[in-house]
């Protein structure tokens, strides 16, 4: 696979200051709380040093009492405060051929992630290796690139087309062992042998490494998500293993006898089945397996976003931003092949879209009643597929999860402080609070009214002094580590790459 370029200055950003100060912003604080203010935000160091309450809606701002100057000082009245987005699944790089060209730049990436608001990502797998990762990592940290903070997870190669050196329990245990000593803060499975799979989760709990797994279908008629949950996993991606800890009149989803898992056609279009094959809303194993997981305390980490073209594929497909912000490279992937992940558009029928529809349906209430239950459930996008793009996807997960039944101050805290707590960053990070990192978003206008407003884009709305249609975007600002990144120029740098990318 292509290695991209990584990111080894940052030409965009400005500080940290010793003392920066944000006047006059209302805060959503990543807690589930309502918003409240008005607040005078104090950043030294890179941390949040205080947060004042300065005035009260509708009246005049204090003024006296106010937090002194400070080198930097940002004007946030009739403005909206947030911490930095969480994605508890992205990826700066993923599988593609070299016979779509090279890898689009680490900063292509990057960019994107910042300029919508993701100061904090989970690299679920590190395809790109996990050397050139933790390097990437280490620069994040010190500020001497534009990129989200890392948290660095490697994949364990153990499933069946994946096998390499792991063919015992005491195999797994090693190479977890080896990763924890070379600085990966998790691991990232598809599924292995169960003795295997049990031994590696079992070792990355002693060793203090956290973990996720994509339930494959190769591997999942041995274990599914409840095995693997009960077993120490620490969340569960997509939706895979989670319909088979569902089957009550099955143990094993009924395949077409033409079926192969290496046809992706195959793959994604009797994948939109598992869910009409399990057990109904409300129904006794429903609520059973609701339960269960929650006894386990595991994360769902849904995704919805990523696999969204499955039941609306010419939505997905003409995106408004894929014509300015989408890498040739990353577009010609996305295309039908019959060997690449995700590209199953070879032939895609109003049946199919017709099954994923009811798919979502029933997977969207099972993640929703989870949540109801107090089941954590956090915000991850898998972008660089299936016509999904990084920031974009994230965002369009916003959406995704509201539709679930998620309501707006439960979507963000499924984005902040929810994912911090799964990465174990909930200490640094994903909430407004003094002593944490100074990642916090500034937004033009209130974010919980419409989350189309947050895409790089905008969203097209009505001028109604002209009467012409406007892009109206909502996040301005994004603030990591105390360094101050104007929105727009990051898109603007990605906008120039992606004109260079076509030549």
């Amino acid at each position: 696979m292509p290695i991209p370029a990584p990111a080894t200055t940052r030409d965009r950003g400005l500080g940290p200051f010793k003392r920066m100060v944000l006047r006059g912003a209302t805060v959503i604080d990543g807690t589930g709380a309502p918003p409240w203010g008005t607040v005078d935000i104090v950043v030294e160091g890179g941390k949040i040093a205080e947060i004042r309450r300065v005035g009260t809606p509708g009246m005049p701002l204090k003024a006296a009492g106010r937090p002194d100057g400070g080198e930097h000082e940002i004007d946030c009245h009739g403005k909206f405060v947030t911490p930095g987005f969480v994605d508890c699944h992205g990826q700066s790089g993923v599988a593609y051929h070299a016979s779509v060209g090279p890898q689009p730049p680490a900063d292509y990436v990057y960019k994107l992630w910042l300029a919508h608001g993701v100061t904090t990502v989970r690299e679920a797998g590190s395809l790109n290796g996990l050397a050139f990762t933790l390097d990437q990592k280490r620069r994040a940290a010190e500020g001497s690139i534009a990129a989200p903070n890392l948290v660095v997870h490697s994949y364990f190669p153990a499933v069946p087309d994946m096998m390499k050196t792991i063919h015992t329990p005491a195999d797994a245990r090693a190479w977890v062992r080896a990763i924890k000593a070379k600085g990966a803060d998790g691991i990232k499975f598809f599924g292995a042998p169960p003795n295997i799979m049990e031994a590696a989760l079992d070792e990355a709990r002693e060793q203090g490494l956290r973990s996720c797994c994509h339930h494959a279908q190769l591997a999942v008629s041995r274990m599914n998500a409840l095995t693997s949950a009960r077993w120490g996993l620490t969340s569960a991606e997509h939706y895979y293993g989670l319909p088979e800890a569902l089957f009550e009149k099955t143990t094993i989803q009924a395949f077409p006898d033409h079926y192969n898992y290496g046809d992706e056609y195959h793959r994604f279009s009797v994948a939109g089945q598992m869910f009409q094959q399990a057990a109904q809303p409300g129904s006794q194993k429903w609520n059973d397996t609701l339960d269960a997981f929650i006894e386990t305390g595991f994360t769902f980490v849904p995704t919805f976003n990523i696999y969204e073209a499955s039941r609306d594929a010419m939505r997905a497909r003409r995106a408004d931003w894929h014509d300015r912000y989408t890498h040739d490279t990353v577009w010609k992937f996305y295309q039908p092949s019959r060997g690449a992940h995700g590209s199953y558009l070879t032939k895609w029928t109003t049946q199919n879209e017709l099954d994923w529809k009811r798919h979502y349906l029933l997977w969207m209430q099972f993640i929703n009643d989870y949540k109801n239950r107090g089941g954590r459930v956090c915000a991850g996008s898998d972008s660089g597929f299936i016509f999904q793009l990084y920031g974009f996807g994230l965002m369009r997960e916003f959406e995704l999860l509201q539709e679930a039944g998620f309501n707006p101050l439960e979507v963000l805290r499924a984005a902040t402080s929810h994912g911090a707590e799964l990465l174990g960053v909930g200490d640094v990070t994903g909430t407004l609070e003094v002593g944490k990192r100074a990642d916090i978003l500034i937004h033009d206008e209130n974010p919980l009214a419409d989350f189309k407003m947050l895409y790089g884009t905008g969203a097209m709305r009505m001028n109604e002094t002209t009467g012409a249609a406007d892009w109206t975007h909502c996040l301005s600002t994004t603030i990591k580590d105390g360094m101050v990144f104007d929105t727009r120029e990051l898109l603007a740098d990605v906008e120039a790459m992606v004109k260079d990318s076509k030549g």
